[in-house]
């Protein structure tokens, strides 16, 4: 059975939104070689409307890099109710979002990873669909955008902490699981 895996970078002041602006400084050799080990481990990345749109007009350009060609290669799930038709390596997730996440976590093979806490996660949360939250803390102060869990149902949002990585440029990433 699969697992599905929610990774975010999120600022001191809790601020998840574009990393690329601010947690690209920390994502240096050793948290992008952890990141490929993750990434191997996978499957499928599974993406909502917003972040498919940014990923995929970036990241299929990134050549050369381990980590990226292996998010590149990932077989992409996009989740979707405005979206007609998807690239990049990826099929479309129309109609119930839960109940299709839940039938490919049912068959055999690698996890699902999803980066960002978005939208998404209310039905994911609400449909006990996810395993693991892995949150980076950056050691960094943003000051504005969105925060970790702002889409969320506070009630949804019950978890335990069941392990830390500590990396040499300060970040720390907490893994939790819902309780």
């Amino acid at each position: 059975m699969r697992k599905l895996i929610v990774g975010s970078f999120i600022s001191l002041d809790g601020v998840i939104e574009a990393p690329m602006d601010w947690a690209s400084p920390f994502f240096d050799d050793e948290a992008r070689e952890h990141s490929y080990e993750k990434a191997g481990e996978a499957d499928f990345f599974l993406l909502g409307r917003v972040t498919y749109e940014m990923f995929s007009t970036r990241w299929p350009q990134v050549k050369g890099s381990k980590y990226m060609d292996r998010m590149n290669g990932l077989k992409k799930l996009v989740a979707s109710r405005t979206l007609k038709e998807v690239s990049w390596n990826a099929a479309l997730i129309e109609g119930d979002v839960a109940a299709e996440i839940a039938r490919i976590k049912q068959q055999p093979g690698g996890n699902i990873l999803k980066y960002g806490v978005s939208n998404l996660d209310q039905t994911l949360l609400a449909n006990r669909l996810v395993d693991e939250y892995q949150l980076s803390i950056v050691p960094t102060r943003v000051g504005h955008g969105k925060h970790a869990f702002d889409d969320v149902d506070p009630s949804l949002v019950n978890l335990e902490l069941v392990g830390t990585h500590r990396f040499k440029n300060g970040v720390i990433t907490l893994t939790y699981v819902p309780r």
